[in-house]
């Protein structure tokens, strides 16, 4: 009986001892070994889609570059318009003259990079060239078509009568009647040529200034009458007699470089020892001549000379600026994001919305007579406030 009890309690004691052995493994201590391995799993998990997350857009913004800008540039507006084609018609003189043409091509192709539109540029070698790339520009279904330049008025109105599901936009040129489908481009350049006469009154040396036009248009001749306007002002508040030439002399084209040379030497023979060519590549001409000319400068227009021909900035008082590359950037913008609302209503560049000025006076700073930025500064409020009528002083 000893022996069996003996067994028994044996039996039990090794049975509560593999019970105790067991007790370890029990599910109420496995959470808290458990626990760590979820949170760490979650942690990484957290983390690694965030980086995900940020590298697959910029990856995406790389490889499509114009996505981003396009969004910023047509948030006010809406999204791009699917397939939208914009393509320009240039005056004659090429798309490489450094002034119209140039400028008004790096506003379309900048807005073409930055919405990721199809644009295009077609050359006009001469005035019979004008409605051979209109048509051309039709038949290939661009949505918008910028030309440029005064000439091109009357063939742009005509393809824009013909077309009333294009959109047009012509810089340099305005009509009284305008149509819905057609946006005129024109600055208020005399502002700015008011600013540049006055300084070049400043400035000279001999007291003659000069200049000369390429054609004898409107969007030639009001720089010439802003920049006489400045001179005229100058005298009146200087009680000073800086003589201007050339108010009525152009050089019939806005090509040859060697009619730039020739007027600027004799506008040099005459005294003039500033002159300021309205004449597109015309002008380069008078900028050589001014280089072979100690103590000559030149007052370049349409853009700065110092930046579009930086070999002649030695000789660059300063640039007559219209920004056509900003405005027709803007409306390019509208018209690709389906903002082209009041189409009709034309764009008018001033001195007020920046959209004409005065470029630096580049090597000429130090040079400048004491107090004339602020002399310069003061008569840009008057302009804008109207104090100041521009036409007032037309010659």
């Amino acid at each position: 009986m000893k022996n069996k009890f003996l067994v028994l309690l044996t039996l039990l004691l090794a049975f509560s001892m593999v019970l105790a052995a067991c007790t370890p493994a029990a599910p109420t201590e496995e959470p808290a070994a458990e626990e760590p391995a979820v949170e760490e799993p979650v942690e990484e998990a957290t983390e690694e889609p965030v980086e995900e997350a940020t590298e697959e857009p910029v990856e995406e913004e790389t490889e499509e570059p114009t996505e981003e800008p396009t969004e910023e540039e047509a948030a006010p507006a809406g999204e791009v318009i699917e397939g939208f084609k914009a393509g320009m018609v240039t005056d004659v003189g090429g798309v490489d003259d450094r002034s119209f043409n140039e400028t008004t091509w790096n506003g379309l192709r900048q807005a073409g990079e930055d919405l990721g539109i199809d644009v295009t540029v077609l050359e006009s070698q001469a005035q019979t060239d004008y409605a051979t790339n209109l048509s051309q520009l039709i038949e290939q279904n661009y949505n918008l078509i910028v030309t440029v330049g005064f000439l091109l008025g009357e063939d742009t109105q005509a393809f824009a009568l013909e077309n009333p599901d294009t959109l047009f936009a012509i810089v340099d040129f305005d009509y009284e009647d305008p149509l819905e489908n057609l946006k005129g481009v024109v600055f208020a350049t005399d502002e700015a040529a008011f600013l540049a006469g006055y300084a070049a009154a400043a400035m000279t040396q001999t007291g003659v200034v000069g200049m000369f036009g390429g054609l004898e248009i409107p969007t030639v001749t009001i720089f010439m009458d802003g920049f006489a306007a400045g001179v005229a002002y100058y005298n009146e508040q200087n009680d000073a007699n800086v003589v201007v030439l050339g108010r009525d002399l152009f050089a019939g084209n806005f090509e040859s470089t060697d009619d730039g040379r020739r007027i600027g030497e004799d506008l040099i023979a005459e005294g003039a020892d500033i002159i300021m060519p309205v004449a597109g590549p015309v002008g380069l001409g008078t900028a050589a001549a001014a280089a072979d000319n100690e103590g000559v400068k030149i007052v370049g227009v349409d853009t700065d000379w110092c930046i579009s021909a930086p070999e002649f900035c030695p000789v660059m008082l300063t640039s007559v600026v219209k920004k056509m590359d900003v405005a027709v950037y803007d409306i390019t913008v509208a018209a690709a994001t389906g903002a082209a609302e009041n189409w009709s209503e034309r764009y008018l560049g001033t001195l007020e919305n920046d959209g004409v000025d005065i470029a630096p006076f580049h090597e000429y700073e130090d040079d400048l007579p004491e107090g004339l930025l602020d002399e310069l500064e003061q008569i840009r409020q008057m302009i804008i406030s109207g104090e100041i009528v521009v036409t007032d002083y037309y010659p």
